[in-house]
């Protein structure tokens, strides 16, 4: 299992380097799944807020991030896609889902592995 885990790292270095952007920023780009805050964020990369801070802000510059006014928090923020940040964001997962270490094992299977490995990584 553990060849796996890097395997999968290795895999997603690997396709993010080929679009220019570090692990973390792939990272970041595939959790964004629709405006979240920063802490969704976050919690959804394993990682402390200003680390996804310190993504958010390198994305930003590269004019695939933006922060908007939350809808209902005048103390938040929403961070969301741009269109280029979008287009990469289907081209990343497009090259994620090629010969990746985990594309044998089913889709619950895989579901199954990342929550364990997500508890795993919540209970440092």
């Amino acid at each position: 299992m553990v060849r796996r885990v890097a395997a999968r790292a290795d895999h997603v270095r690997a396709r993010a380097v080929a679009l220019g952007l570090t692990p973390a920023q792939a990272t970041a780009l595939r959790e964004m799944t629709g405006p979240m805050t920063m802490r969704e964020l976050a919690e959804r990369m394993s990682c402390e807020p200003s680390n996804a801070t310190f993504v958010i802000d390198k994305l930003e510059k590269l004019g695939l991030a933006e922060r908007r006014a939350h809808p209902t928090d005048r103390r938040a923020k929403h961070l969301v896609l741009t269109p280029q940040g979008t287009a990469l964001r289907a081209r990343l997962l497009e090259l994620l889902a090629q010969e990746s270490p985990l594309a044998e094992l089913d889709p619950g299977q895989q579901r199954a592995l990342h929550d364990l490995l997500e508890r795993a990584v919540l209970r440092r």
